[in-house]
């Protein structure tokens, strides 16, 4: 009998780092994923591109932690949670934007624009996966109640993603056009 409760007990702990490592690698191909498509050089459809990577990648996160996922929920929840009282979703339109600007604006397009999505990639997936794993749904999900662990975390986000290898970038965007 209390072989059984330890087997039971070594499950759970089993399963509970299988899905934080699977999530981390969910949130981390998709901040590539999204750092790749940052790198597109028509303005504005590199956001529309970031956005479902996003989408994509919280429903990835919903089936690691086995919670339902309801499309128009999330969309209302990704915006809110991104534009609310933020000063991001304007800097990253004017980063897209600017790359319509003949040279100059490539070139500084190229340079911020991966970046600043990977990092809101990186603090959208870090804001669920901690919301996730104390239980919470997306019925439950209150943005304002996240906003300064999304601010940390998209700070660590540029941090994680200027630390990614331009090649991984480069391959993901390769692998997107496939």
């Amino acid at each position: 009998m209390t072989e059984n409760v330890q087997n039971d007990e070594v499950a759970e702990v089993v399963e509970d780092v299988n899905q934080e490592d699977l999530s981390d690698r969910v949130v981390r191909n998709h901040m590539i994923t999204s750092m790749a498509v940052g790198l597109v050089p028509v303005p504005l459809l590199d956001l529309v591109g970031i956005t479902g990577v996003q989408l994509n990648m919280l429903r990835k996160l919903a089936a690691v932690y086995e919670v339902p996922f309801l499309d128009h929920r999330v969309k209302t929840i990704l915006a809110s949670l991104i534009g609310g009282g933020s000063s991001l979703p304007i800097a990253a339109t004017l980063f897209s934007l600017v790359k319509a600007v003949p040279i100059v604006g490539t070139s500084i397009g190229a340079v911020s624009m991966p970046i600043t999505a990977g990092a809101t990639t990186y603090a959208v997936g870090k804001v669920f996966q901690q919301h996730f794993a104390s239980g919470g749904t997306f019925l439950t999900f209150d943005p304002n109640k996240v906003k300064e662990y999304y601010a940390r975390m998209f700070k660590k986000g540029k941090e994680v993603a200027g630390s990614v290898d331009p090649d991984t970038a480069e391959a993901a965007k390769a692998g997107a056009k496939a």
